[in-house]
């Protein structure tokens, strides 16, 4: 009974006494591991307080810049024509290369319509002519015997249809119409066959051999292979970049342009220039379009691949050259229109500059820094003016920032 009773009183014991012991230790181990951090940190603190964190940073230098332009557009042929039938007839031959794609050469006929009609229509105003003719010699004969009777028989003066004045006008005049109709009539016999009137392509064709067209009927699209256009729309603050005045006296004088397309997996470039513009904005999106001119844009010349209408091609318009701009990388701007500089004692100085232009890798700075200082490009997020920094060495670009970067090009 009592042994019972004392290992009821133990156990008793240790269910009031465990807690007790498990919380002063872990009381005590709490304490202990707070004192110690507080004493990691601090060392911590200490020591990041006593090293400035390390920039990477750029020399800010004055330069001359072309402020390209960047568009884009689609290649259109300069000169393209519906080929129209001018008679009507059937189609009797068409040219080897009358079809999509098809090339051709100035003078060669691309389509004959049956000219047989024409032909005899020819014939019939050749014998108009020749009795025109006859009537006209006819009427002069008369007319000479007419005036050598008067001279010999009558008196006073002869009028002029006694003379056979007018009806010499009139068969004149008949042999003249007859003369027209006979041209009228050799013109249709020509305009049977549809002639080429410049090298080029077929674009689209719409009859076969054997069919009946009308006069006025669409035959075929063609476009010549000597240029192509490009529209290229140019947003109104792009403009000032641009030396677009001169297109008003002489379309060779507008900016050259670089046209890129990629076939084959490879970049290929093509050069033009701009020869035109639009008169005014466009009313939806406030764009100026510059229309651009290919040569030879259609020709595969010197191992260059030939453009095609309708391919999408990206151009770069050369624009004008400044020479107090300053290129910066992008990873230079803090804030919108904040770059921080690195002043003599090695601290960050705020500086708000006017952004003239950005683009892919860099920004152009008109306003904001002097050149020749060291600008801030990398190695720090969250800059405090006044905050004391250490540079990279010389050469030494931060990871987030390239080598293209840290040397502006022109």
């Amino acid at each position: 009974m009592n042994s019972k009773l004392n290992r009821a009183f133990v156990v008793l014991l240790l269910k009031i006494s465990l807690p007790i012991v498990l919380m002063a230790l872990g009381t005590g181990g709490a304490w202990w591991l707070i004192a110690h951090k507080t004493e990691v940190d601090e060392a911590k603190i200490k020591k990041v307080k006593h090293e400035p964190p390390t920039v990477a940073v750029a020399t800010a230098k004055r330069e001359t810049l072309r402020l390209d332009v960047i568009s884009q557009g689609v290649v259109a042929p300069k000169v393209e024509i519906d080929v129209v039938a001018e008679v009507s007839g059937k189609v009797v031959k068409a040219h080897p290369g009358f079809a999509p794609g098809g090339h051709f050469r100035k003078g060669e006929m691309l389509v004959m319509i049956d000219p047989r009609d024409y032909e005899f229509a020819v014939t019939r105003a050749n014998a108009a002519v020749a009795e025109a003719y006859k009537e006209l010699l006819r009427e002069r004969e008369e007319a000479l015997q007419a005036e050598s009777e008067w001279q010999a028989l009558g008196s006073g003066k002869a009028t002029e249809y006694v003379l056979h004045k007018p009806q010499l006008k009139e068969r004149e005049a008949k042999l003249a119409a007859a003369e027209s109709d006979w041209a009228a009539a050799k013109l249709q016999v020509e305009r049977c066959r549809l002639i080429a009137p410049f090298d080029g392509w077929v674009r689209d064709k719409r009859v076969l051999a054997g069919q009946y067209l009308s006069a006025g009927e669409k035959v075929a699209k063609i476009y010549a292979d000597a240029s192509a256009e490009v529209r290229l729309p140019i947003a109104s603050d792009q403009l000032e970049f641009l030396e677009l005045s001169a297109l008003s006296s002489n379309s060779q004088n507008g900016p050259e342009v670089r046209f890129t397309a990629h076939f084959g997996g490879k970049e290929r470039i093509w050069d033009g220039r701009i020869v035109r513009t639009t008169s005014s904005l466009d009313d939806k999106n406030a764009l100026l379009y510059a229309v651009a001119e290919i040569p030879n844009a259609f020709k595969a010349l010197d191992n260059q691949i030939a453009l095609m209408p309708g391919q999408f091609v990206r151009a770069s318009i050369a624009g004008i050259e400044r020479f107090d701009l300053l290129s910066l990388p992008k990873s230079a701007l803090f804030g919108g229109n904040q770059v921080y500089s690195i002043d003599q004692q090695d601290k960050l100085k705020l500086h708000r500059i006017q952004i003239l232009r950005t683009e892919n890798d860099r920004i152009i700075i008109s306003e904001g820094v002097a050149s020749g200082e060291r600008i801030v490009v990398g190695g720090m997020e969250l800059p405090i003016a006044g905050m004391k920094v250490k540079t990279a060495d010389a050469g030494v670009a931060p990871k987030s920032v390239s080598t293209a970067e840290l040397t502006p090009s022109r």
